[in-house]
């Protein structure tokens, strides 16, 4: 008996645990915020937790940064021979080169990971992306607009998205070579470009993840992602923060004494 009914409701099983399984994405789709065209709305607050701002390779720990695994894959950046060396010049002298250190504008992509919240208002022809570091609004065009046809170069370059499915994909061009990619002094010069790929995980965690290329300063592109967290505490907001870490007496030197 057992074993008839074993026959009967065995491909029966098989096909309702199929059709669950199926279910579970769609399922998980319909639970992200989405905007009035139906495409996912990132608007919000958010923030990573990983260590990439402080080196995006992975590092023991130094005086002034904990030990991570970083966030680039297989673990190191392709540099020209000549390009490492100018990475390690930048290394050693890091307390005063990084441009964060001078109040400079994170740029593309480290406002993404830098340890400081930054916030997405989302329309559908645009995103605008505002860090709390710093005096920066970068705009992500999706009107279906390319970029310039005749470009400057910009501290958070030019980025034009479109969606691919629920994932939005950003291409970034026209930069300047003004900002580092992180505080180890890892570089790049206005040929920098990037792919971004923006998606959701759930309501509220976003993964990040982005192509760099840089034709004089890389001898591939290569890739990084990161985890995006959503702030839900109550009334919290992005705080005002312009720091400058440079020694104040270059910008006000003392007033020579007086008898």
């Amino acid at each position: 008996m057992n074993s008839t009914l074993n026959r009967h409701w065995s491909p029966l099983y098989l096909v309702v645990a199929m059709l669950m399984t199926l279910s579970q994405p769609a399922l998980a789709s319909e639970k992200i915020p989405r905007l009035a065209n139906g495409k996912p709305d990132f608007s919000g607050i958010w923030q990573t937790t990983s260590a990439a701002n402080d080196d995006l390779e992975p590092h023991s720990n130094r005086k002034d940064a904990p030990p991570s695994a970083g966030i680039v894959e297989g673990g190191t950046i392709p540099y020209f021979p000549e390009a490492l060396e100018q990475k390690k010049r930048n290394f050693e002298n890091r307390e005063t080169l990084d441009p964060a250190r001078k109040g400079w504008t994170l740029g593309v992509p480290r406002a993404v990971y830098y340890p400081a919240p930054f916030q997405i208002f989302q329309r559908q022809a645009d995103l605008n992306l505002v860090p709390q570091f710093g005096h920066s609004v970068r705009t992500i065009h999706t009107n279906g607009s390319g970029h310039p046809t005749d470009p400057n170069d910009w501290w958070l370059g030019d980025s034009r998205g479109h969606w691919e499915g629920d994932t939005l994909v950003v291409d970034v061009a026209d930069f300047n070579d003004k900002t580092w990619l992180d505080s180890a002094g890892n570089f790049h010069s206005d040929a920098l470009h990037i792919v971004e790929r923006w998606r959701f995980l759930d309501k509220n965690t976003i993964d990040y993840q982005a192509t760099i290329e840089d034709k004089n300063v890389f001898s591939r592109p290569w890739n990084i992602e990161v985890i995006l967290y959503r702030h839900r505490e109550k009334n919290f907001q992005l705080i005002e923060d312009y720091r400058f870490t440079l020694d104040y007496d270059q910008f006000y030197p003392p007033k020579p004494e007086t008898k």
